[in-house]
Order: structure tokens, then sequence, then C-alpha cells
């Protein structure tokens, strides 16, 4: 008997991506006889010919099923949402602009068959900019020694997970998961397979700096307590320096009364440094209560406009 691999991959403005992906990865399935497929792509309301071309896709292949969203929910909701649609025995998770390359599905399978639920792609090397890589490597250098939990680096999202995860994700209510640091929480022995990160050949990326502030501070608001800790302790120990700075002025005043001028530069630095300090931890602060903000909000991962061939 057949066994059923869903691929589930979000797509937002990649007309010059998506027949090209759906051809590559029916290529592979056609080469595997111990396996059947549904490809689940997800539209978060592209703006481009993506939603006219998916529709002519499905029209004429039925293994190919497709979800559009009402608008753009963004990189974290909807291919968790898309996911979660997944009907098969083991779901692979990849990105629409092959820098999440196809070929490695097959690595993957051999894997999960060995039996391992969760398969994870790894970036070993990226042909990405060096400034990205390395803005990357030192976020996961830090979420890896502030996270409570050990957390997979360099690794996106990218990889194969068993029904038996899918069906577990499907009972945790979180309407904005760290999809990333969720895989390591749940504790299921994983494989990894390493590859090296392709340029992106078509299209231009869909990532800028807010949108990977943003995975930076859900992953460190998620997965560690850390920032309000160092936020106490900060505020306990420059309130003993101010302290003993104030009992220092004291007594050199005293001693030397008419030679000790306090003057204004002092005062001036102090104050914005314990201002800038404030302004910090605030906005620590802040994110981890708009995290709970969302977490109580408990609005759906996305809305859908329209589903075809998932009847």
């Amino acid at each position: 008997m057949q066994k059923c691999i869903s691929i589930v991959t979000p797509c937002f403005n990649e007309e010059e991506n998506v027949e090209k992906l759906y051809q590559e990865i029916k290529e592979i399935f056609t080469s595997l006889d111990s396996y059947q497929y549904e490809l689940i792509f997800i539209d978060n309301c592209s703006q481009d010919q993506t939603q006219s071309i998916l529709k002519s896709i499905a029209k004429k292949d039925k293994n190919v099923k497709l979800i559009f969203n009402t608008r753009n929910f963004g990189h974290i909701r909807s291919p968790y949402h898309g996911l979660l649609q997944s009907h098969g025995d083991a779901t692979v998770l990849m990105a629409s602009d092959f820098q999440d390359p196809p070929a490695l599905i097959l690595d993957f399978l051999t894997k999960w068959e060995s039996g391992y639920k969760i398969v994870l792609g790894v970036k070993s090397q990226s042909k990405e900019s060096a400034v990205m890589w390395a803005i990357r490597s030192f976020f996961y250098y830090l979420i890896g020694h502030l996270s409570e939990i050990k957390l997979t680096k360099n690794h996106t999202g990218f990889g194969l997970y068993d029904r038996e995860v899918i069906e577990v994700l499907k009972k945790i209510d979180d309407p904005y998961p760290y999809f990333r640091g969720l895989l390591s929480d749940l504790g299921y022995p994983s494989a990894i397979v390493s590859f090296v990160q392709p340029t992106r050949q078509r299209g231009i990326t869909k990532n800028n700096f807010y949108t990977l502030y943003d995975i930076a501070m859900l992953g460190i608001t998620n997965h560690s307590k850390v920032p309000l800790r160092l936020a106490a302790m900060a505020g306990f120990v420059t309130s003993a320096l101010s302290l003993f700075v104030a009992a220092g002025y004291f007594v050199a005043k005293l001693l030397f009364w008419d030679q000790f001028q306090l003057g204004l530069a002092p005062i001036i630095i102090s104050l914005f440094f314990f201002s800038s300090v404030q302004l910090f931890f605030i906005g620590i602060i802040g994110e981890y209560i708009g995290s709970i903000h969302t977490q109580v909000l408990k609005r759906p991962l996305v809305i859908e406009k329209e589903r075809i061939n998932f009847e």
C-alpha cells in the first residue's frame, strides 16, 4: 500500500517559482512507486499572477491543493496553518523559492523510514550575503544560550514531520507559534539533513529587517525568561552603583567643600545612561507583554478565502 506524503509550501508573490516547484516535486514522486503525494500551496493573498498560475495547475492535477487567504497573515501563521491542513502519513514543509532544495525530500524520506518522527533540514552554509549569514549565526548563538530548551541551529522549519507530530501540533492552541522552538519543546528525537542553502534564482525575498526581528523576539519571549531576569538584576546593580557614587560625592564634598565642584557633566551623563537602560528594559518587558496580548486574543491563524481540490 502506498504511503501518502504531504508537501506544504507557503507562497506570496512567487509567480516565477510555483510552476517550476510543482514540476520538480511531481518528478520526484513519479520516480517513487511506494508513495503518493498531495502538494498544498497556501497563498498569502499574492498580488501578482501566483494565484492564477496555481489554479491552472490545480485544474490539471488533483494532487495539487490550494488554500487562498483573505489577506497576508504573515510568515509565521500561514505556513503553520498549512501544515495543520495536511493529511499525509508524513508532511514536508518547505519554502517555494527553491532556497529549500526539493531534492532533499528523498533524504528526508530515507530518515523517516528508518524510524525518525522528525527530520530537519539544517543549513551548514549559505550562499546568501556574508552579512546576513553572520547576523543569523549571532541570533542562533544568542537564542541557544538564552533558551531553556536546546534549539536546533540554522533550522528554519524546512523538514519532514510524521503524522503523529502533526496530530500533537493540532492540539496546541497557539495563535502565533514559534514553530522551530515548538519542535524542540515536543522532545521527539530528530534526524538532521545538512545542506548548503542556494541563492534565490527568481523573484525577490519577502524577508526584511522587521520579519527577521519578529522571529527573533518571538523565539526569545517564547523560550526564555533570561531577559526579564537580566532586567531585574541590572536594576539592582545600577541602584547599588548609584548609591555608591552618591555616597562618594557626598563624602568628597564634605572633605573638600571649597575645592570640589560637582559640575553638570556627571549629572547629564548619568541621566542619559540610566534613561537608556530604562528604555531598553521597558522595550524587553513590552515584547513579553505583546506576546501575552497575542495569546490572550486567540485570533485564528488565518482566514481562508477559498480552497481548491480538498474535497
